[in-house]
């Protein structure tokens, strides 16, 4: 019953011409106009060295963490260097924002404060710098207490505090993410526009998974109503159906990666395999939000498939496809937009990839859309478990 069923929901899939379009054709029609408009603007460019500063304040000059990772990120021997750094007064700071001659300045208090005066995506590595060493400073200061801890339970009350704290931050620093300028490979405002399309690709199979649901459902299909008087388990048929829209839609997006590469000659760099993962994986989380819609609404396919397009394209807006600043606007403004948007999950794992020698950040963007995708199955099946018709 699953491989009969399997095959018959494969067959009728692509016979929807509706999903064929959204699924298949659109994403390479629009990765065609991208390439068109953009095919010529930072071809190979490399990243300028970012101007900053830092407020040398006293909070700063008792952060060994800080101090070491902006010197290395600032060192001129190194030839990926990312940032030129200038130490200076908040007033001064100010004065150098004001006349362009940086991009912004840190200013660490209890929690460090990253001011700059417009958007664009200088300011986001810088964000996104200033964040990584908060987390690795977090971590350290996590690791020493934990250490003083066990001092103290085993009755050791003098305690050298100074030498837990410089043997924890000797542990850091050999797994240190250090961010390195290698963009000039692999990075451009076209390559982000790439990232974005393989996002709402990923996402346009919610389509794929939303009219899989409703031709089970009784009150959407005939086919549902056989299937709710049939005497065969319903999870299995459900499943199976649910099984074939993900094989199309890793089909569409199969298409989609080889178009891009050998006709658009997209250059994904290196991490081509890890940028396949988190594609099934964001794919994964697409369909899962199309199911849950099938499953939560009461309204008829058309209104569906417009509110699963619309979802998507919101995401992908906010996520950067429109405009490569609205990522880091909404991260600096309302960041629990992004934590829950699975568009935004999706291409800022593209972003570790390339910002980061670490796969920690890529991971956690992994991590995020399978949470996401459990999520909508746990609803959808909560959704369908409560469904009953007096009549069908």
């Amino acid at each position: 019953m699953f491989i009969h069923n399997f095959k018959y929901s494969f067959k009728t899939l692509f016979k929807n011409k509706m999903l064929i379009f959204w699924t298949f054709a659109f994403p390479i029609i629009l990765g065609t106009f991208f390439n068109l408009a953009f095919s010529n603007i930072e071809n190979s460019e490399k990243l300028d060295i970012i101007n900053i500063a830092i407020i040398e304040n006293e909070e700063f000059k008792n952060n060994e963490i800080y101090i070491k990772s902006f010197k290395e990120l600032s060192d001129e021997k190194n030839e990926n260097r990312l940032f030129s750094v200038q130490y200076t007064t908040e007033e001064a700071a100010k004065e150098l924002l004001q006349n362009n001659k940086i991009i912004g300045y840190m200013i660490l208090e209890e929690k460090p404060k990253v001011v700059v005066k417009e958007s664009g995506i200088n300011e986001t590595i810088f964000k996104y710098v200033t964040e990584e060493i908060t987390q690795t400073t977090d971590i350290i200061n996590n690791i020493a207490k934990e250490e003083i801890k066990k001092e103290m339970s085993t009755g050791n009350y003098s305690i050298d505090y100074e030498k837990i704290y410089k043997s924890v931050l000797e542990i850091i620093q050999n797994q240190e993410v250090n961010i390195q300028n290698i963009s000039n490979n692999n990075l451009s405002y076209t390559m982000i526009e790439f990232y974005t399309l393989i996002a709402m690709a990923c996402l346009y199979g919610g389509i794929l998974g939303m009219v899989t649901i409703n031709q089970n459902l009784a009150n959407m299909s005939n086919n549902g109503k056989r299937v709710s008087i049939a005497p065969t388990s319903k999870g299995i048929v459900i499943l199976s159906s649910v099984l074939a829209s993900y094989i199309a839609q890793l089909i569409g997006l199969t298409l989609l990666f080889i178009y891009t590469i050998f006709v658009l000659k997209v250059d994904y760099g290196t991490n081509l395999p890890l940028i396949i993962l988190l594609g099934i994986v964001g794919s994964l989380a697409g369909l899962s939000m199309g199911i849950a819609i099938a499953t939560l609404l009461k309204t008829n396919e058309n209104v569906k498939t417009g509110i699963v397009i619309s979802v998507t394209m919101l995401g992908c807006f906010l996520s950067g496809m429109m405009g490569i600043t609205m990522k880091y606007i909404i991260d600096k403004n309302m960041p629990i937009i992004n934590k829950i948007n699975p568009a935004s999950m999706i291409t800022d794992g593209f972003y570790s990839l390339y910002y980061y020698d670490t796969l920690d950040r890529f991971y956690f963007n992994i991590a995020s859309l399978l949470v996401f995708a459990f999520i909508m199955i746990v609803i959808a099946f909560l959704s369908l478990r409560r469904q009953k018709y007096d009549s069908i």
